[in-house]
């Protein structure tokens, strides 16, 4: 039956898997509501573009779904880009639905007119097209979720002009079979055997898109002798009683000392980018494979290096398989106390850089139950909890890398929490950088989502103030003056506490994760 096809394209979306859509309804984007409950998906009103584009970020890392936003011509695609380029940077699956004008060349004037919409949304997406008929929509849906499937995922825009969002259109077509990522090969998967096997002192690094195949470390580290490091998205995967275990401490500059005396550094499902290691190199010298969705991750490699294209987490379970446990001497080239002493040293550094940092964080981490997810905003607490917290579970920690966007944290986490009922939620923010975002704290209220929202208020943006004296500059513009965030919290209808000491903090996250609904905790350096 013919219905309007912004109708359609809400049952279009149910017949994909899609349960839940963020958004904020306008007049441009109306008729893309009106099929949403007849379908059977849940809507999430948010209180800005941006944040509903977070919570589909969010929603998405959570779930192991595309997440989905519908957003209104102009203004508010234009806030939601923010997201979009986040999502773009750390390889999340969203799709953005857009209303947008019918023409634009030869009329001036209209509302929420912009030059190009469609070319903006390229900037931070992966691709961005404009679709006028139902054919072309429903096509453009269909390789969107086929690309989330085999592809690195990363975010894509779809804009439909209003006209064609109220004009009647048949029901999209049954969904197609979607391809599935790519594998390596026999041969190339013998040849990544063949370099462990030849290689005395091997080093394995592994980022967040080796997360699928962590059932299967242990084995690969004792079959291989290996020592390991995880990326900040990796953390988790590489369990923290593994004697040589060099945790998530690439950022540390002498780990490019590690690194070059591997005689084989194998990275799995990382860019090792600027924002893994804050240098512009590992640091080895030896041979490196590299395995990865994306082949522009591959570039850059040197002779004798490998690169293939294909799924991190298959080709673990492929040398689990097929590599012999390593029992010869070659298993003494790394040694444990070295590595226990090394990573001793590396927390040290961190308690000097950051004062207060590293206490509150194990704080944290010891009254956190295993299976939270938590999600962090840019805030020296994340700084310095990304390199000391080892992570009991891959894929359970989200942070706002590459992009490096503020106001994150609470919307990713509101659409995490959706994502995950009845299991436990949590947000990690600044002061700053809950400012933001703080309106969709509301969101959270109505949803009555039972999530804590650490605030870590020091009073001022201390990074960039810590960075500017670095520099031997004079802090200018790096304090301003804080509302009450407990008041605000209550204003909300949401809880609130402060607690006076660390003790006192562990109580109160229990209590928060027992809520019925937000909790802001409010820390700051007085709790050390």
């Amino acid at each position: 039956m013919q219905k309007p096809l912004g109708a359609q394209i809400s049952h279009a979306l149910k017949a994909r898997g899609v349960e839940v859509i963020f958004g904020i309804p306008g007049v441009h984007n109306v008729e893309m509501y009106r099929g949403i409950e007849e379908a059977g998906i849940t809507h999430v009103l948010a209180r800005h573009e941006q944040g509903a584009g977070f919570m589909a970020d969010g929603y998405a890392r959570a779930s192991g779904r595309p997440g989905v936003c519908y957003l209104i011509t102009g203004p508010g695609f234009v806030n939601a880009m923010t997201a979009l380029g986040q999502a773009y940077s750390d390889s999340v699956p969203v799709l953005a639905l857009a209303s947008c004008l019918d023409e634009v060349a030869a009329r001036r004037g209209q509302l929420h007119q912009m030059r190009d919409q469609r070319a903006a949304g390229a900037t931070v997406c992966d691709w961005s097209e404009t679709a006028s008929d139902p054919t072309a929509v429903f096509a453009l849906i269909d390789r969107a979720f086929g690309e989330f499937a085999s592809a690195r995922p990363r975010p894509k825009a779809l804009h439909v002009p209003i006209a064609a969002l109220g004009a009647l259109a048949d029901p999209a077509p049954e969904p197609p079979l979607r391809p599935e990522v790519p594998h390596l090969t026999h041969d190339q998967i013998y040849a990544v055997i063949d370099a462990l096997t030849e290689a005395e002192k091997p080093l394995f690094v592994f980022g967040g898109g080796a997360a699928a195949g962590a059932e299967y470390v242990p084995a690969l580290l004792q079959q291989t002798g290996a020592a390991s490091f995880v990326t900040y998205a990796g953390r988790g995967i590489v369990p923290a009683d593994q004697p040589l275990f060099f945790g998530s401490f690439l950022a540390r500059p002498d780990s490019a000392r590690i690194a070059a005396e591997a005689d084989l550094v194998v990275a799995l499902g990382t860019e090792l980018s600027e924002v893994d290691l804050w240098r512009d190199r590992l640091g080895n010298t030896g041979r490196t494979i590299r395995v990865d969705l994306d082949p522009e991750v591959l570039s850059g490699l040197r002779a004798g290096d490998m690169g293939f294209v294909g799924d991190a987490a298959a080709l673990m379970k492929a040398l689990t398989i097929a590599i012999p446990a390593r029992n010869d001497d070659r298993t003494a080239c790394w040694d444990a106390g070295r590595v226990a002493e090394t990573r001793r040293r590396w927390r040290g550094e961190i308690m000097a850089e950051r004062p207060g940092i590293v206490e509150v964080a194990e704080t944290l981490r010891a009254a956190m139950p295993d299976d939270a997810m938590i999600y962090s905003d840019m805030t020296q607490l994340a700084y310095g909890g990304k390199e000391v917290w080892d992570m009991p579970r891959a894929g359970h920690w989200h942070h706002p890398s590459g992009f490096g966007t503020l106001g994150y944290a609470l919307p990713a986490a509101i659409g995490g929490a959706v994502a995950r009922k009845g299991l436990p939620t949590c947000a990690i923010m600044g002061d700053y950088g809950l400012q933001y975002t703080l309106p969709e704290l509301g969101t959270a209220v109505e949803l009555g989502l039972p999530l804590p929202i650490l605030v870590w208020d020091n009073g001022s943006l201390g990074e960039i103030r810590d960075s500017m004296v670095a520099s031997q500059i004079a802090p200018n513009a790096v304090v301003a003056r804080n509302p009450d965030f407990l008041a605000l919290a209550r204003a909300y209808g949401a809880g609130s506490v402060e607690p006076s000491d660390l003790e006192g903090l562990q109580a109160a996250l229990v209590e928060a994760f027992q809520a019925e609904g937000p909790t802001v905790i409010r820390m700051t350096p007085a709790l050390v």
